[in-house]
């Protein structure tokens, strides 16, 4: 398989909070997409790996995704390990991406910033000849950055207004974890959840501000842009 475009996060749901609406807007630019959940959730107070795997196929159907697949890492234990390196390896040899989105290298859960890393090196280490994993040697062409939970400043958003909706249909096919049946639980420990989908939403209402638009997806790269035409640029200075 060719993808042209492959996100790679640690959980299911986390494509969809951070990137969702530029994986729709790909898609329905006639590219070939895809998303790589690192683990199956199963370490999440709400839901069970099951539901959230029938969640994951749910949303993915509304993003268009034309494929989706886990790669079998443990949840709450995402490793930049020779092994995890190997299978991610081997997993970039079989879909061939073009581009590859990973979660930014700096994060309030670990499984986030250790998904950037261990998704960066099984990219790089996919390109090794001599690697011993199957398939033909192949590095992605380009690798963005999400930086929606990061309080950096982004190379570029991605104009999802279009997408919006759809975006937060995907978002909420995941029920066990935004709509939970039934009174909330008291614990001692703070569930994010509760608030992250609203705080998404602002965020991507925040960068749509940023491009003069009405939501958009931050991200960032780590090489300069091209730009062969700065007449043409886009998001008025004054």
């Amino acid at each position: 398989m060719n993808l042209d475009l492959l996100a790679i996060a640690a959980h299911p749901d986390d494509v969809e909070l951070s990137c969702g609406g530029t994986m729709l807007r790909m898609a329905q630019q006639g590219y070939k997409t895809g998303i790589l959940d690192l683990t199956a959730g199963e370490m999440g107070t709400r839901g069970t790996r099951e539901t959230r795997a029938r969640e994951a196929a749910r949303a993915g159907k509304i993003l268009r995704i034309s494929w989706r697949g886990i790669l079998g890492v443990p949840d709450s234990d995402v490793q930049a390990s020779r092994e995890n390196k190997l299978l991610l390896a081997a997993k970039i040899r079989e879909l061939r991406p073009k581009t590859v989105i990973l979660p930014y290298w700096e994060a309030r859960h670990p499984d986030h910033y250790r998904a950037s890393t261990l998704g960066y090196e099984g990219c790089f280490l996919a390109g090794l000849k001599q690697l011993p994993v199957d398939g033909e040697a192949y590095r992605p062409f380009k690798i963005l950055y999400s930086t929606a939970y990061a309080n950096v400043r982004p190379t570029f958003v991605v104009d999802i207004s279009a997408q919006y909706e759809r975006r937060k249909r995907a978002i909420l096919a995941y029920g066990t974890q935004f709509l939970p049946k039934g009174p909330k639980k008291k614990g001692g420990v703070h569930l994010g959840l509760d608030e992250l989908q609203d705080e998404m939403n602002q965020l991507a209402r925040h960068y749509g501000q940023m491009i003069g638009v009405r939501y958009g997806e931050p991200f960032l790269v780590k090489e300069l842009m091209k730009v062969d035409d700065v007449v043409k640029m886009e998001v008025r200075s004054l």
